[in-house]
């Protein structure tokens, strides 16, 4: 006798209703308070975290194996799920949904905050609707993650409580906990450290009795190995840390072996693969001597120093044993940079007028770090071409040797010069890597000038020949706490340049000037800035100095506002015709939200015929500024208008550029 066999359709109803009624055997009602509805759909099966599969069964062998259910583990998370009636028709459906985490009262709860929220499940996927299945399983995922963050931090006996619930129509999950008391190190223990000076062994900054923090004990093994590199231990070995839990008595103890070997000295640079430096290089710039102790600072040092040249894209700096067991060879491999650079230059200011430049680098031209740059710049106002040498760790460390050779037309409102320039000079300089309080530079200039300007008493136009002899220097200290964007301290630079000029025959001046700054922050975002400048010319008249040896000032760097040396004595054509002394001051207000800021800006300033600043009719211009602050530095956008202008001068005047006004 042959039976009907069941349809697919009729098992699958039939598991559903099974499975349905020992839910309801075995679990309490998801819904509180909730009537029964025959009509009403039915609730949704466990969360999978895939979507919902085709209503066609898949064959037997192609089915997934039912999940089986974890036991919970000692001090593990306690779930309670509840949903309010009123949320019971939207219960199939994905909604977006709220965290909360209470009961970090006594955890640092800003700080233990941020690490739940890096790792929490809810809130990396908060972002995106959810079912309630799926919330559920996620909460029950930070449950965990929860006991593992407060047993990092040594409480070992907590609990965490999740509740999953809707209100106001949104659903709000929150994780309630409960940390227990906190674990202590009853004995802290480190083997190989009794022969090692005081230094290296107070590294380790865990005792007994302290808390039994994960983060204090990486950050105190990472100490650990810091002290030991610095004090040449280069082949010291730390195990890592060996803790032991108690649970009886909610204490721990720690142990960690240290080997740290002897203590290294540089013997010799060993160059290896392509030769981009000598040794003798090498030992040019690197800060640890041979003879002398192998500190893990200073090798980093050097490989921060070698990637500044921009000649080396990779640095792989490595001690070598030797025969004697105190003294490791360091072996030096660099991965060589791209040499040569073409760079193009296209702007335009309200005084300076179109200018485009092009120019061709080869970095290291001239062993070792010699840089020869070849320019080209065509302008409305400027015209030039030249050739430059920069010869970088020029026999010492951070000592500059520049040369350079140009020829150039000059157009401005207050002279026309077509001049060829020979100078040569040696600085220390300071950088965004390296910083330096204190820098200098001296050198020497050549100058051949034929320049035109007006002659005051006709205003008639001349020109004139000058050849020019320059030995300018400069001194500067830097206390500021950033080089392009600094937000406290001061700085303060004076130069001055001794000069011999032959027209006819020969006369001798020189030229003084003094600049200083200071930065006040006011909280987080506000910064007060202030700036002066002095400048006096001594030795002759103004009409012997050649019109582009003379001061001048205006302009997006002096007096904001007004035209590019727009300030001071003009002729009749209401032309400036420059000055001998001048004095400028700034006050800006830099309000930064984000990358971006606001700065309102006074500058005040004035240019005289005399040889010393008088401080009388000062021209004031104001006005505000734009900031994008990016990674290397403040794109700055400054709009200005002159106060009291003279006749001629504009209405405003825009400037842009890279890095604060000062």
């Amino acid at each position: 006798m042959s039976r009907a066999r069941p349809s697919a359709g009729l098992i699958v109803f039939y598991l559903l209703i099974s499975g349905t009624a020992r839910a309801q055997q075995s679990e309490p009602p998801l819904i509180e308070g909730a009537i029964l509805d025959p009509a009403s759909p039915m609730a949704p099966l466990p969360d999978l975290g895939v979507e919902w599969p085709d209503p066609i069964a898949p064959p037997e062998a192609e089915r997934p194996a039912p999940p089986v259910a974890a036991q919970p583990a000692p001090g593990a998370a306690r779930t309670t799920v509840r949903r309010q009636a009123a949320a019971a028709a939207k219960e199939a459906g994905e909604q977006r949904y709220t965290v909360r985490l209470a009961g970090t009262e006594a955890l640092g709860e800003a700080h233990f905050r941020e690490r739940f929220d890096a790792v929490s499940a809810l809130v990396l996927q908060s972002g995106e609707p959810a079912n309630v299945a799926q919330i559920d399983r996620r909460a029950r995922e930070d449950a965990e993650t929860l006991n593992l963050l407060l047993r990092a931090e040594g409480y070992y006996d907590g609990e965490v409580d999740t509740a999953v619930a809707a209100e106001n129509g949104r659903i709000v999950v929150t994780l309630t906990v409960r940390p227990g008391p906190q674990y202590h190190f009853s004995a802290v223990t480190i083997s190989g450290l009794d022969a090692l000076p005081g230094p290296v062994r107070g590294s380790f900054a865990v005792k007994a009795g302290d808390a039994v923090d994960a983060d204090a004990v990486t950050t105190a093994a990472t100490a650990l190995k810091t002290a030991l590199g610095h004090a040449g231990y280069s082949y010291a070995n730390v195990a890592d840390p060996d803790i032991t839990v108690d649970h009886d008595a909610r204490t721990a103890t720690l142990k960690l072996a240290v080997a740290p070997g002897e203590v290294q000295r540089l013997g010799r640079f060993v160059v290896e693969g392509r030769q981009l430096f000598s040794p003798d290089h090498l030992a040019i710039i690197s800060r640890v001597r041979p003879g002398e102790p192998l500190d893990a600072a200073r090798i980093d040092d050097l490989r921060r120093a070698l990637i500044a040249t921009g000649l080396v894209s990779t640095v792989q700096l490595t001690p070598t044993a030797t025969a004697d067991p105190g003294v490791s060879d360091l072996a030096v491999r660099l991965e060589r940079a791209p040499r040569r650079t073409i760079a193009g230059e296209l702007g335009y200011g309200t005084g300076e007028g179109a200018r485009t430049e092009i120019s061709w680098t080869h970095r290291n031209l001239i062993r070792p770090e010699g840089a020869v740059t070849f320019r080209g710049a065509l302008g409305t106002q400027e015209q030039l071409i030249g050739a430059s040498l920069r010869q970088g760790n020029f026999r010492q460390r951070d000592q500059v040797l520049n040369a350079q050779i140009v020829a150039s037309h000059t157009q401005r409102d207050a002279y026309d010069a077509r001049t060829f320039t020979l100078s040569a000079n040696l600085e220390r300089q300071t950088n965004i890597i390296w910083q330096k309080k204190w820098t200098w530079t001296f050198g020497g200039e050549l100058i051949a000038s034929d320049e035109r300007d007006v002659l005051l008493s006709t205003g008639l136009p001349r020109r004139r020949t000058y050849f020019i002899a320059a030995a300018p220097t400069g001194l500067a200290y830097d206390g500021t706490d950033d080089l392009l964007n600094p937000s406290r301290g001061y700085r303060l630079s004076g130069r001055f340049s001794p000069e011999v000029s032959l027209r006819g025959k020969p006369f001798t001046y020189g030229r003084t000037q003094i600049d200083g700054s200071a930065y006040l922050p006011w909280g987080d975002r506000v910064v007060f800035a202030g700036r002066f400048r002095f400048g006096s010319i001594l030795g002759t008249g103004r009409d012997d100095i050649a019109p582009s040896r003379r001061f001048y000032v205006g302009g997006g760097g002096s007096v904001r506002g007004y035209g590019y040396q727009d300030v001071g004595p003009r002729d009749g054509n209401n032309d400036p015709v420059g000055g001998r002394s001048l004095n400028e001051f700034s006050l800006e207000t830099r309000i930064r939200f984000g990358d971006f800021g606001v700065v309102p800006f006074l500058d005040a300033g004035n240019l005289y015929t005399s040889a010393l600043p008088r401080f009388t009719g000062l021209r004031y211009g104001a006005g505000l500024g734009a900031r994008y602050y990016t990674s290397f530095g403040p794109i700055r956008v400054d709009l200005g208008t002159p106060i009291n202008p003279q006749r001629g001068d504009p209405r405003l005047a825009v400037y842009v550029s890279l890095g604060q006004a000062f």
